[in-house]
């Protein structure tokens, strides 16, 4: 059996040496004498390493900048910290545990304390990492299953139509990204990380209305006649229609969201689009972004009834209003995010959440709920 691996860091060789004394029969030592030194051994073995024994008080960087820097770099929630030191005002440990360390050892140190609390705090530890691969799991597992019913319903809909699945995927990429950089740009959306992927999720159902429009039309090889075209902009509307018949609560979000996209995704933002005519902020953020992605998506894709334009000129003439208007904010994203989206198109890569994003989002939300149960207690 491989032993726990624990990192010492602290400038006095006297204090590692008799901290390694106490531990090295159970434990792995690593030592650092600086938290410089600390920080890279922490990045280098950070899947091995147990446990951090920090000495707050160290010349050139003291143990608060090594734990500010383990916050930055999202390592604190990874690796648990016991703070190391002779220092034991209450101020003083309470900013090291507002920083995120998991428990307090004073110096001199005491075999059986040592052994006790680094003991403890391992276990700790393991159990929530089991906690969250678990919880990650399910969610995983989840997401796979509700991924393969959208993906399995829209390739219908791409198969009717003559379409490569290919449309799908990257209508959620680009998607994505645009929301993204919306949230980054404004709050006035509220934007959470589960909203972000359940509309870029949700965006595969966009043209399953489609599934209602005779083959005559929608794979015609050259240009709908008036009629054709108000035959075929009735897919928006059926859609959502069809999604109002699944038998689940029209609150749930994923399908209040993909109802929007469904019915909205053709409007405009100056008002001209279909089937209701809504302008501006009107249109749900879902159904502007999923709207902005098909229109880039089209373009640059070759369809029965045209070529493909170059990435270029489909950026061109969305930004010069020849595809309709957008939200000026959507269009600062596409701009600014051209060349990503280009790249990530190209490469097929998938925007969607993938295990370590999910792992990210439940620590988080472990940690928060910890934190108000303290709250609540104290």
């Amino acid at each position: 059996m491989v032993a726990d691996k624990i990192l010492i860091v602290d400038d006095s060789e006297m204090n590692r040496e008799i901290l390694s004394e106490i531990l090295k029969d159970k434990y792995e030592i690593l030592e650092a004498e600086n938290g410089t030194d600390g920080l890279k051994l922490m990045e280098d073995h950070a899947s091995d390493i147990s446990l951090v024994l920090l000495d707050i008080v160290m010349p050139e960087m003291d143990g608060f900048q090594v734990l500010e820097v383990m916050n930055e770099k999202r390592l604190i929630h990874s690796l648990p910290v016991i703070m190391i030191s002779a220092e034991n005002g209450t101020s003083y440990i309470k900013q090291a545990f507002d920083l995120g360390v998991s428990d307090y050892i004073s110096r001199p140190f005491d075999r059986g304390v040592v052994l006790k609390r680094v003991n403890n705090t391992i276990k700790l530890y393991a159990k929530q990492k089991k906690l969250i691969e678990m919880v990650v799991d399910q969610i995983y597992e989840k997401q796979k299953s509700n991924n393969m019913m959208i993906n399995i319903l829209s390739h219908i809909v791409e198969f009717r139509n003559g379409e490569s699945g290919l449309h799908v995927l990257h209508v959620n990429i680009i998607t994505n990204t645009l929301l993204r950089c919306i949230q980054q740009k404004t709050d006035k959306y509220d934007l959470t990380e589960e909203d972000i992927e359940r509309i870029s999720m949700a965006s595969a159902l966009h043209d399953i209305g489609k599934i209602a429009i005779p083959d005559n039309i929608l794979n015609k090889p050259g240009r709908l006649t008036p009629e054709e075209f108000e035959v075929m902009k009735t897919h928006s509307a059926l859609g959502a229609s069809l999604l109002e018949e699944i038998p689940f609560d029209e609150e749930e979000p994923m399908i209040k969201v993909s109802k929007e996209i469904c019915r909205w995704h053709h409007e405009r933002w100056d008002g001209r689009g279909y089937p209701d005519g809504l302008k501006g902020e009107e249109i749900p953020i879902s159904a502007q972004a999923v709207s902005l992605a098909d229109v880039y998506d089209a373009l640059t894709s070759e369809r029965v009834y045209k070529a493909a334009y170059s990435h270029e000129k489909s950026i061109e003439m969305i930004l010069n209003g020849e595809c309709g208007t957008f939200n000026p904010l959507l269009l600062e994203c596409l701009k600014e995010n051209a060349d990503l989206i280009r790249s990530e198109v190209k490469n097929g890569s998938v925007s969607q959440r993938d295990k370590s994003e999910i792992i990210r989002m439940t620590e988080e939300a472990l940690q928060r709920e910890e934190h108000e149960m303290t709250e609540t207690a104290n």
